[in-house]
């Protein structure tokens, strides 16, 4: 493993403009200037550290201290992902090594006349001006260098087109692999996910890590919800003891949309997720379930938004973490209504187990309200395993062990029922079941 110290901002500014001509988008095209602006903004801005109020609890120095190759080549085979898949039949599977679109690995099973199923450098070399008008609307005020920063790496991803009144009925399935067995890999990749007018779709990103090398992910995914569309979205993220993951989800919803999100991370070294919803419109609902488990010394943070700008819509939101040894674990939520959206409902809900002296949360919902017929609150709680539970199961016979695996996984089930995907929902049970049984 490599251990060499470097600048990595500068590193990569180097690396853009040397690789800028093979890059998407011609020179001087709409696409082009927004990579160019967004890099200028990561020049401007760096890397976070600590004394950036949203970064406070999340120290990136240990992530950005080597190199990483960001063009690697992979020599995987689908026999190679055997024991990473998470078994969904009857799907739409897209594969991404090290962020490039496989398509031997791929399988595409909705008809082209129902959904828009294309890797993001082929959709943009066939009809440029449809990608442009989705990519970066939704994240161009991000004030964030690692949204900037993919922003004008993007070279791959995933572009879906739902048109108007489409009901798709397989899944979306994108795994995205680190082959991280011979050198430190990064990858960047931008997703696209435009859902129209009345249409329905079930979208699931897992990330995997094959080998022990370092791993750094940098993902965006930016998600439009049209009018009374209705849109599920599942974040699984599975990755090694060596892997960092920053991903920034971008939600945009209009009238009587419905979105609804799960997060569920199992493991990695460092993992960031930011899930930002922009409810602009009534009539709207936007649920938010999340589920991590921290152990050793790993770290999750949870970065949430639920931006209200219209009237008459709701959003509701529930986190829940089990925290082991000397893990870290942050919840950020944020609720905003803005001084339009009267008679908004929105609650928000994080709940953390903590089994170790040594482990640590730290939690932080805000709630900003500008309008005054509202119905809001916020709540967070983190404390140990209920002593009276585990009492009344010890004294009818079950072992202290035992005992704990089923009062944890109970804590988890009322997260974990939400998954709609039955094949994604089982395999989570079985991790998570396995998990909490091995210590």
């Amino acid at each position: 493993m490599s251990t060499e110290t470097i600048d990595l901002k500068t590193r990569l500014i180097t690396d853009f403009h040397a690789r800028e001509s093979v890059m998407n988008g011609e020179a001087g095209s709409a696409f082009h200037q927004k990579k160019r602006a967004a890099l200028a903004q990561f020049d401007e801005l760096g890397f976070p550290t600590i004394k950036n109020e949203e970064w406070k609890y999340s120290n990136v120095r240990d992530l950005i201290s080597v190199s990483y190759n960001f063009n690697a080549d992979s020599s995987i085979e689908l026999a190679d992902l055997e024991d990473l898949k998470i078994p969904v039949q009857d799907a739409n599977i897209i594969y991404f090594v090290n962020g490039h679109y496989s398509a031997e690995l791929s399988r595409i099973v909705s008809s082209s006349d129902q959904i828009t199923i294309d890797s993001l450098a082929s959709a943009y070399k066939k009809n440029p001006s449809l990608v442009n008008s989705f990519f970066n609307e939704l994240t161009q005020d991000d004030n964030d260098a690692f949204t900037a920063l993919n922003t004008a790496f993007t070279q791959d991803g995933i572009f879906v087109n739902v048109p108007d009144n489409q009901s798709v009925e397989h899944p979306i399935i994108l795994r995205f692999v680190s082959d991280a067995r011979t050198q430190n890999v990064g990858s960047q990749p931008r997703n696209i996910i435009a859902v129209g007018r009345n249409a329905q779709v079930k979208l699931a990103e897992a990330f995997r890590t094959l080998g022990n090398e370092r791993s750094f992910t940098n993902s965006v995914t930016e998600i439009y919800v049209g009018e009374e569309a209705n849109v599920e979205y599942y974040k699984v993220q599975n990755e090694s003891e060596n892997s960092y993951h920053v991903g920034t989800t971008q939600v945009r919803m209009l009238d009587r949309s419905h979105f609804y999100a799960g997060t569920v991370t199992l493991n990695g070294r460092f993992t960031r997720n930011n899930l930002n919803i922009i409810i602009d419109g009534e009539r709207c609902e936007a649920h938010m379930y999340g589920l991590y488990f921290p152990d050793g010394t790993q770290h999750v943070d949870n970065h949430t938004v639920a931006d209200h700008r219209k009237p008459n819509s709701e959003s509701n939101e529930l986190y829940k973490g089990i925290l082991r040894d000397k893990a870290k674990g942050v919840f950020n939520g944020k609720i905003f209504v803005r001084p339009d959206a009267q008679k908004t409902n929105a609650f928000q809900s994080c709940k953390n187990i903590v089994l170790s002296t040594e482990a640590t949360m730290n939690t932080k919902p805000q709630l900003e309200i500008f309008a005054d017929d509202v119905k809001c609150s916020h709540g967070t709680t983190t404390g140990q395993i209920d002593e009276e539970a585990l009492f009344y199961m010890r004294s009818r016979g079950i072992s202290k062990p035992e005992a704990l695996s089923l009062l944890m996984f109970a804590f988890c089930a009322d997260v974990v029922s939400q998954i709609k995907i039955d094949s994604i929902r089982e395999y989570l049970e079985n991790v998570i079941a396995d998990k909490l049984a091995s210590k």
